[in-house]
């Protein structure tokens, strides 16, 4: 698997997910006693890619650092039913107080991953790379870029200020796809510049207007097979719109260089998981 950098913001999000279920206090912890030491296991009841390791670490060093997490799977790993995936040891209270927000980052990370590797192995016998988009859950879209890489797809910009992506209103409020890219490139020489066309003749003008990748949102395949050739490799270009597993491999096999899919972090059902005390 290639190396995928770690975000910088696991200590604060970590923090947030924390307080949030924890509050000023969990009085269901406080019917155990202090003292009391627990072994415990996280056990998948399901099959797909591991995600979210980092960020379960992450909670035990700011909830209780005296908890030993022994794991026998790393991220990215092939998960399968009833696997043992890490084994907690140490203060009871501290272990189920923080059952649920471990759980929850785990699942949704490893859900993600595992549709992402699941889209990626579709389509591994051309040259496209898959992208998520912005479509992600609020505070979270840091670690679910990072289970889309850790599943094998690519990540499309970060946010709004990382490369421009010139869609429809954009191009209506600039006056025209020529002055929306000659404004990008006046306004930000070094951002790469992607456009959104609706149809052969707004692609046309786009490879006129030299945009860096054109996104053909919503074309059919006939189009797209249409748009690659006339083209003819001047700008990069991206599927984009409704692609499902059904429609996935054919476009891929037109020779676009990029397939954006949203259902990569926003249609993901969490993957099973448990933590049982022993």
């Amino acid at each position: 698997m290639k190396p995928v950098t770690l975000p910088l913001d696991i200590p604060t999000v970590v923090n947030f997910a924390l307080a949030e279920d924890i509050g000023d206090g969990d009085i269901t912890a406080e019917l155990i006693s202090a003292t009391k030491t627990i072994r415990a296991n996280i056990i998948s009841r399901d099959t797909g890619i591991l995600c979210g390791k980092p960020w379960a670490v992450e909670i035990f060093n700011q909830l209780d650092n005296t908890v030993n997490l022994s794991w026998h799977a790393d991220d990215g790993d092939t998960i399968e039913n009833n696997q043992t995936i890490v084994t907690l040891e140490g203060s009871a209270r501290s272990i189920l107080t923080a059952e649920r927000t471990i759980l929850n980052f785990m699942q949704t990370l490893s859900a993600t991953a595992t549709l992402s590797h699941s889209f990626a192995s579709m389509v591994k016998h051309t040259k496209v790379k898959l992208l998520d988009t912005r479509k992600t859950l609020p505070g979270l879209r840091t670690a679910q870029k990072y289970a889309v890489s850790i599943g094998g797809c690519h990540n499309h910009r970060m946010g709004l200020w990382d490369a421009f992506l010139i869609k429809e209103n954009h191009i209506a409020a600039c006056g025209g796809i020529e002055p929306a890219i000659s404004n990008a490139r006046a306004l930000y020489e070094d951002r790469p510049v992607e456009i959104e066309v609706q149809s052969l003749d707004e692609l046309d003008e786009a490879i006129q207007s030299a945009a860096d990748i054109i996104m053909l949102d919503n074309f059919e395949i006939p189009d797209i097979i249409k748009a690659v050739a006339a083209n003819n490799h001047r700008c990069k270009l991206e599927a984009s719109g409704g692609i499902d597993d059904g429609k996935l491999v054919k476009i891929a096999e037109t020779g676009v260089d990029y397939i954006s899919i949203g259902a990569l972090t926003k249609n993901c059902t969490a993957f099973d998981l448990s933590l049982l005390v022993q």
